[in-house]
């Protein structure tokens, strides 16, 4: 009997997919990881005895939330799209007066969060507002006399969504835009194409799946809210959720609202990836000049100027300086050490959350580029719909699973080390943070797999033909190409979690306050005077990091050169 050994060109092929593996072993434990809580309001569903709540919601108001839901969507997703391809391209485009300023100015709306724009936005346009008051004093006019848009309506919720979130179109369009700025434009150039068909036949085809996924984004953050959508009675199906869960008591009818939900984003991403068909996005060009700005004047700089200052006056100018004017005037008497510390735990889970959901979603990213596996594939976007549910359903999700594992963990160091300190991980931050983590994955993978997106597969083909290890591909050819798209999504998940008030307030530590747990409390109570100086904190902490990190991403890909 003889024995045959391998060839060593056999063994070394087998010893260079051991590092795919690996990726795609971490995916699927990462994958896991994140889906539990999903999975665990999801199986909800199967449970039997709904009673009647379910049968009462379907032939009551599921109509009205359908309706409502969708209208939400098309309004949102125009008007995202609109004002935040628009504003993208202006400013990397065309050089005008104020255009450096306002090329980080205008993701300032993302560090006001839409239960804020509500409440400072009803105050200031309902009947007994300074905006009709003035209106009735200066003409005379009484409540007969005069008709005025009420703010309060889905209308103005749509207004509302798509001033808030557009910075998430913006800022991945303009990251596409500045990477395409070279070579591609001087090609559509050479062909005859002028200014608008090099926009829509060069550019913005080039730019579609970062736009899609700022979209998507924006159409998620639109279906999970709660704050807004509540205050202005908007029947969505996150309102939905809420009343059957803790009004009504059902598990299981919310469960199946929050189902159907997923539902939707399943649809809007199913939709996009269809249209696109066998397309690909690559940049193969070897360089990357600078932008040839069209140097603007007279009456086309001052359209730009506007059509810039717009969004950017409504998204955060005026909500921010009313809020301003508030915490001045009156505020809350509490302002003083106390906001340090309500800042300081705020910044904290922030950073916290944003660090490990990049580190994460290029993980999953990765490996999903490395196997065309459906299963890992099917992780990498199982992972990512947590950002559809609303953030005390993640949380209670969490909870479920995370509760029996600390129980056990506790007992465990209880009879071994004679732990006597409590819950290990739901009664400190890991709770709160993997919390966050599951339901803010999805915009550092979105923007992620954007950048992957645009990195040929003939770099990974080069690199292993110089024997470099996927880790080793990762580190020294991808990792720098998506250096711009790593910093957009640590600034998304940041400000997200900045921002986030439901599963704060369920999974936060004892005695543990951010600044949106202070503004929620007293807003809910109509201190919303008072509630404006936590408002106006959260704004001003999220404010740094926004211009530093956007200033970085436009500064990096500016006359950026290709790695030789």
């Amino acid at each position: 009997m003889s024995l045959t050994l391998p060839s060593p060109a056999a063994a070394a092929w087998r010893l260079s997919r051991l590092p795919a593996l690996w990726f795609s072993v971490a995916t699927l434990v990462v994958g896991a990881l994140m889906a539990l809580p999903v999975l665990a309001v999801i199986s909800h569903v199967l449970s039997t005895g709904t009673g009647d709540t379910w049968a009462h919601l379907s032939a009551t108001v599921l109509p009205d939330y359908i309706r409502s839901t969708l209208v939400l969507c098309v309004g949102v997703g125009f008007g995202t799209a609109c004002m935040g391809v628009g504003a993208a391209w202006l400013v990397t485009r065309y050089d005008f007066p104020l255009r450096g300023a306002l090329e980080w100015a205008l993701v300032l709306p993302l560090a006001v969060p839409a239960y804020v724009m509500a409440y400072t936005y009803t105050d200031l346009l309902q009947f007994v507002g300074p905006v009709q008051t003035a209106l009735r004093e200066a003409f005379g006019w009484t409540r007969a006399d005069y008709w005025f848009p009420d703010v309060r309506s889905l209308g103005g919720a749509v207004v509302l969504f798509s001033l808030v979130l557009y910075p998430y179109v913006y800022m991945l369009a303009r990251t596409a835009f500045l990477e395409r700025a070279g070579g591609m434009l001087e090609a559509g150039r050479s062909l005859g194409l002028g200014p608008w068909a090099s926009f829509f036949r060069v550019s913005l085809p080039l730019a579609r799946p970062a736009i899609a996924a700022g979209v998507a984004l924006a159409l998620m953050e639109t279906l999970a809210d709660f704050g807004a959508v509540s205050y202005f009675g908007v029947q969505t199906f996150t309102t939905g959720i809420y009343r059957a869960w803790f009004s009504l008591g059902d598990r299981v009818a919310a469960a199946q609202l929050a189902t159907a939900l997923l539902g939707f984003v399943v649809l809007v991403l199913a939709m996009e990836r269809l249209s696109r068909g066998r397309a690909r996005f690559h940049d193969t060009t070897l360089r990357r000049a600078r932008f040839a700005s069209v140097r603007l004047r007279g009456g086309r700089a001052a359209l730009a100027v506007a059509a810039c200052l717009l969004p950017l006056c409504l998204g955060f100018l005026l909500p921010a300086g009313i809020l301003l004017e508030m915490a001045v005037t009156e505020g809350d008497a509490q302002f003083g050490t106390r906001f340090i510390e309500l800042a300081r735990n705020s910044v904290t889970v922030s950073a916290m959350t944003a660090f490990i959901a990049v580190l994460l979603a290029l993980l999953l990213g990765y490996a999903a580029r490395l196997q065309a596996s459906w299963l890992v594939r099917g992780v990498h976007r199982l992972a990512g719909l947590g950002y559809a549910l609303p953030g005390t359903v993640i949380a209670v999700g969490v909870l479920i699973p995370v509760t029996r594992i600390d129980n056990w963990l506790t007992d465990w160091a209880s009879r071994t080390w004679g732990w006597e300190g409590g819950l290990l991980i739901t009664g400190g931050l890991a709770g709160l943070v993997y919390a966050c983590a599951v339901r803010f994955l999805t915009p550092a993978v979105q923007a992620v797999d954007a950048g992957l997106l645009k990195v040929t597969p003939n770099m990974d083909n080069a690199s292993r033909s110089l024997g470099l290890t996927p880790a080793a591909t990762l580190r020294r050819v991808h990792f720098p190409l998506l250096r711009g798209s790593l910093l957009t999504a640590a600034l998304l998940v940041f400000i997200d979690v900045m921002k986030e008030l439901p599963a704060t307030l369920v999974m936060r530590p004892f005695n543990f306050d951010t600044l949106a747990t202070q503004a929620y409390t007293l807003a809910s109570d109509e201190r919303l005077t008072e509630a404006s100086t936590a408002a106006l904190a959260i704004v001003v902490v999220g404010l740094l990091p926004l211009i530093v990190l956007s200033s970085e991403i436009a500064r990096g890909r500016q006359g950026e050169a290709a790695p030789q």
